[in-house]
């Protein structure tokens, strides 16, 4: 029911919050990749301390390590081809790395101090910072994979857009394109990757924020290029603070189970998913375009490439 000035009444925000909740019980990526490479140093060292006493040869105290990898980057759940690589190669490369130092010391190159290892680590967290494990790394939006994204998400002139985990600003630049004469912002938490947006994308306001915890209500559509368990959280905060008819447009990732409004193919093997949030209803969307319908994939497991790019990520 209509409140008496007239405006729509927000909707209740338990079903974000009952998502937020189940999201914050897993275990963030890299931490998994992270614990087993840590795991994996922790036993060659044990193994090769104790090789004498137990007569474990130094070759499979290495292969024991490398093994634990690779059974870790097995067994994990729901993760992707790329993921259970990376938690895989992680200890092989980083001793091979070691080695090569070790090898270049002996051969009187030069001694490389340990602190400097530590700069590669600092780059990174200063990039990627902890608080942002839970979103997806930096990939770019590809060039024209938003184009014609006004025709089937129309928003009114000067409407307010949002590139939520902005990245280096290539979402940003991309909405400026689909939407003329639209105020474009930006919010990303990795300070350095803020200058970086700010600096390439002058004409966006562009702020160092928590995406999850910024208020989305004062935009006509917000743009995401997360991951595919990120999804269902976006549209539950999506219905909970944005106003009927605004827009969530995602990348590459439908939301688990909910069709959506439209979806753009500008870019092959690039869909975008979007959805938009309605004034009644018990699902809060607009009604489903029958094309968008017969685009949504069957499952989230589903093997449908087009719901399994191989690389998610950020702008």
């Amino acid at each position: 029911m209509p409140a008496r000035d007239g405006r729509q009444p927000r909707r209740p925000r338990h079903a974000y919050h009952s998502c937020q909740s189940r999201h914050s019980r897993r275990l963030p990526w890299p931490a998994p990749a992270l614990l087993t490479w840590l795991a994996a140093w922790a036993l060659v060292y044990g193994l090769l301390r104790a090789g004498p006493a137990l007569g474990c040869p130094a070759a499979l105290a290495w292969l024991a390590a490398a093994g634990l990898g690779l059974a870790v980057a097995t067994a994990l759940r729901g993760a992707s081809g790329w993921r259970r690589l990376i938690t895989a190669a992680g200890f092989p490369l980083s001793a091979l790395a070691s080695g090569l130092a070790q090898g270049v010391t002996l051969a009187g190159v030069g001694g490389v101090p340990a602190w400097v290892w530590l700069l590669p680590l600092a780059a990174l967290l200063a990039a990627y910072p902890l608080r942002a494990w839970r979103d997806a790394p930096l990939f770019p939006t590809p060039l024209g994979a938003l184009a014609g994204l006004a025709a089937l998400a129309p928003l009114p002139p000067g409407a307010s857009v949002l590139d939520a985990g902005c990245g280096l600003g290539h979402g940003l630049a991309a909405l400026r394109s689909a939407y003329a004469g639209a105020r474009i912002h930006g919010i990303e938490w990795s300070g350095l990757l803020r200058l970086a947006a700010a600096a390439r994308c002058p004409w966006a306001s562009v702020r160092r924020a928590d995406m999850w915890a910024a208020d989305w209500s004062a935009h006509g559509l917000v743009y995401l290029f997360q991951r595919p368990e990120s999804m269902a959280r976006a549209l539950a905060k999506a219905q909970a603070e944005m106003a009927p008819g605004s827009w969530l447009a995602s990348l590459e990732f439908a939301v688990p189970g909910v069709p959506p409004s439209a979806v753009l193919q500008a870019v092959a093997g690039k869909p975008v998913w979007l959805y938009q949030v309605a004034g009644t209803g018990a699902a809060g969307l607009a009604p489903v375009h029958p094309a968008a319908q017969a685009a949504q994939p069957a499952s989230p497991a589903a093997d449908n490439p087009v719901n399994k790019p191989a690389h998610p990520g950020r702008r």
